[in-house]
Order: structure tokens, then sequence, then C-alpha cells
């Protein structure tokens, strides 16, 4: 059998897409979650979808092939192609232009005459295609959803005509814009393809791995607007054991950070609200239907009223929120740190208490997720003061072996 470039699994591609981009260090043996086979299969895939990005390196282990994307290089997402190589059969291409070419924008045609005019179309191939009714009325169906068929009905009668054409030149730029930082992004993409690409746009921070979780992220912000519950597949990143879990999906954060994406959503076997990383998610399995789940708003306010005490994604548990406070000090025409400090306070509360100096001020659930972003305050920290000592002491620890470290100052440094 001929090899083929087209995905026929996006799952799969989507795993194989961390290793070779996220994860580009390793050789051919030591790829041990799949058969060497399957390795060899899944890179010839990525090489013929992102041929221009591929690259490799040898040394004492082996060869590693891995994908080199500079996000500067150019403001269009590469890996949207792995999204337009879906697999098909020779029988839907042939039907769907086929169907095209029947129909029109302004004379209907029952599912019977449409039939009909693909017997007659058909008719003189080697080898003529039959057609059911069921399963041109689902391709219909399913057409009408994506918006290139339109249904008029007059009684009982079903009548499809082809959706009419919109000039989208005017919306280019918006729409391109829209691929490249949209939560959904993708869906611009394939718009994109219908009108000219500008090319005005370059990116200085362009998260692009989040684009393999756009099927799921599609899945879940359907099940948000729907209110409803649905059952996914969840790997954890600590164990690398897969769960099912039954949950609500309440809201999607994402991070301006690293562009990493979660859902929050309330978990039925937890009994709790937690957050659940996109990326670790393989597939939402179902979604399950009739009436919306009457506690949704309620726990969306929930969760809600968590977030006036939450930095990151951390919900933590029933225990009181920590409290977080620090001084720093602001240098003449430094007044850029004390407009920083207000536009990244998130749920804290900033004072000014003199010329040269500021305090940030928070109650938080999770304390230790607001360490990354105090470090970045290191050098001019003059007050520390934590309810959790322990959290407190392990970072002034940090900061008193990073000045001994590069040999600075004696103890009048040290953080107080």
């Amino acid at each position: 059998m001929a090899y083929s470039e087209l995905v026929k699994s996006f799952e799969r591609i989507r795993g194989y897409m961390r290793e070779f981009y996220v994860y580009g260090f390793r050789t051919r043996e030591e790829f041990s979650a799949k058969s060497a086979r399957s390795y060899d299969n899944e890179r010839r895939r990525l090489e013929s979808i992102l041929g221009q990005y591929t690259s490799s390196a040898r040394n004492a282990s082996g060869k590693r092939v891995y994908l080199s994307i500079d996000s500067r290089s150019g403001g269009s997402d590469p890996l949207f192609r792995l999204l337009k190589a879906c697999s098909f059969t020779a029988r839907d291409i042939t039907l769907h232009f086929m169907l095209l070419d029947i129909l029109s924008e302004d004379a209907p045609m029952t599912l019977t005459e449409i039939i009909e005019s693909l017997e007659s179309y058909s008719a003189g191939f080697e080898q003529p295609m039959q057609y059911d009714e069921s399963g041109v009325r689902k391709k219909l169906a399913e057409y009408e959803k994506l918006g290139i068929v339109r249904i008029e009905k007059q009684g009982r009668v079903v009548r499809y005509l082809r959706a009419a054409q919109h000039d989208l030149s005017a919306y280019a730029d918006a729409l391109e814009f829209f691929s490249e930082t949209g939560v959904c992004g993708a869906i611009g993409s394939f718009v994109c393809d219908k009108v000219r690409r500008s090319g005005v746009f370059e990116f200085k921070h362009h998260y692009i791995t989040h684009t393999l979780d756009s099927e799921v992220l599609y899945e879940l912000l359907c099940a948000i607007s729907e209110k409803r519950i649905v059952t996914v597949e969840h790997r954890s990143a600590r164990n690398g054991i897969q769960h099912t879990w039954r949950l609500l999906p309440l809201k999607i954060f994402v991070s301006v950070q690293n562009g990493r994406r979660w859902v929050m959503a309330y978990s039925f076997e937890l009994h709790r609200i937690k957050a659940y990383r996109l990326d670790y998610i393989e597939s939402v399995v179902k979604c399950e239907k009739g009436e919306a789940c009457p506690r949704f708003d309620e726990l969306r306010g929930v969760l809600d009223d968590m977030q006036q005490r939450m930095w990151g994604v951390s919900c933590g548990d029933d225990s009181p929120a920590e409290h977080v406070e620090f001084t720093v000090f602001i240098g003449d025409n430094e007044e850029y740190i004390y407009r920083r400090m207000l536009r990244e306070k998130r749920c804290g509360s900033v004072e000014r208490v003199d010329e040269h100096t500021a305090r940030f001020a928070a109650d938080v659930k999770d304390p230790g997720e607001l360490i990354p972003w105090i470090r970045t305050f290191i050098g001019r920290i003059i007050q520390l003061d934590f309810s959790d000592r322990t959290l407190e002491n392990r970072l002034r620890e940090d900061i008193n072996k990073m000045y001994d470290m590069y040999g600075i100052g004696g103890d009048e440094d040290a953080v107080p």
C-alpha cells in the first residue's frame, strides 16, 4: 500500500508533534511510546507537511529529528497545515465536488432530485457510483451545519441550495490577525485560505503549539456555551496515567506568559472545581445530550468568587487564603516599575508607600504561584511578609543563595 501523508488520526499526530517540536532531543531508539515503524510513518508524515521546518542533528546517542520553527520568521502559524491535511476517501472527495457542481444558489432541489442528478452525473463513469438516500442526506446535513449548503422548507418538503459566497477581501487583515491570536484561530486560518493574505503582522510572542489543541478547545467551548457535561480522556503529566473524567466545563483560562490553556471545570468524581491543561486532554469523548446542567450558573458563580483569591489556575483547598506581601524600591526615573506592578497585580493590590517605595499585597489560595512573578523583582525587594513562613523562608534562601553564587554584598544585602 502506498504511503499517504494525510492525517487519519489527529490525536496521534498531536502526540508526535510534541515529541518532535517540544521534546526534539530524542533519537528514534529513545522514542518508546510507539513502535519504530509508527515513529517512521509519523516522521515522514510531518516531513511531508512541515518539510521546511524539519531539521536533524547527530550526537553520540544517534540521530535526532526535530521541528525548528522560529515564531519571528513570519506571521502565519505553520501548524495550521496539520488541521488541513485530514484524510478522505476517493468517494468522499468525488461526492463533494459533484454536490457543489449540481447545487446552485438560486435553484433549490429536493433530495430525490439531487440523487437523480448524482446518478446521471456518474453514469458515464467506468464504475458508476451508487448513492443511498440516507448517506446523501447526512452529507447535506453536515454541509448545512458548515454553512456550505442552505435549506428551504415548504411544509414537509425540504429543498437544498448552495450557500451564497461572500466577498471577504475587506476583512483580510482582521481574519489574518484573528487566525494567529484568536482562541480558535484555526477557524480564521481556514477562512484566510479564501482571501489574499497581507502578511503585515509579525509577533514578538507567538504561541503556536496551542494549535494542536484546537479540536479539544472547540468541543469544550461548545459544552460551555450549551452548559453541558462532557467526558474527557486526560493523561497525567506527573505519571503518564490516563484518566477518564466527567466534567462540567465552566471557563477557559489562557496564560499571557506562555500561551498555555486550561479548562476550569467541576469534577463530578472529585466534587470540586479544578484546572485541566488542554494539552493533556487527549479527547473529549462525548457530550451528554438533553437539558443543560442545572448547576452550571451556580458553579460558574462559585468559580467567579474563587477567582478573587486565585493568582493562576490553582484553586487550592478549603483552607483559608494565605497572605502575601512584599515591598520594592523604585529609583529615580523608574516609574515604569510602579506602572508594571499596577498592570500585573491581578487579584492583589498595590500601595504607593512613598516616592521610592511601593507595596504589593494579596490573599490567595496558592501563594506558590506568585513566586515566579516575585522573583522578577529580585534586586528591588526590600521586605517580604508571607503568612506561609515556610514558603517565605524558601524564597529568602533562594535569593540569598543567588547572592552568594554571584558574590553580591554581605549580610546587609539579605532580604529582611
